[in-house]
């Protein structure tokens, strides 16, 4: 964190994305994408962010659900949501510095992408 500082906010950075549009990537262009991802990180620690945590996420396609259903549950494979993107990856960065934190955020929100930005909930919140 920032010298001189006391308040250290935890939030989540979250990457939704067209999954199939990941499928397709050639070799060179995902490299292309994982070195955003590098520079990215790179840039939060330059800058006085802690990354606390994150992951890429398999394709959705993988994912299971469980729903309440009448007095059970039911599981089902696939993406809880019918869209075109889903979450495809997270960071858990510390900081307390928001607007550094959203300026840095710029480099993963490229070609029309989106980087979501959320404070994490305390028991003081």
């Amino acid at each position: 964190m920032r010298k001189g500082t006391t308040m250290t906010t935890h939030y989540m950075i979250l990457l939704p994305g067209g999954e199939d549009a990941w499928k397709q990537m050639t070799a060179e262009q995902r490299e292309v994408a994982y070195q955003r991802h590098r520079d990215f990180a790179e840039q939060l620690t330059a800058r006085g962010h802690e990354i606390t945590g994150g992951a890429e996420l398999e394709h959705s396609e993988h994912a299971r659900v469980v729903r309440a259903e009448g007095d059970g549950h039911v599981v089902t494979q696939g993406p809880y949501t019918e869209t075109t993107e889903q979450l495809s990856g997270f960071y858990l960065v510390a900081t307390d510095d928001l607007d550094d934190l959203l300026d840095v955020c710029r480099l993963m929100a490229y070609d029309g992408g989106v980087a979501e930005v959320r404070r994490l909930l305390d028991e003081e919140s």
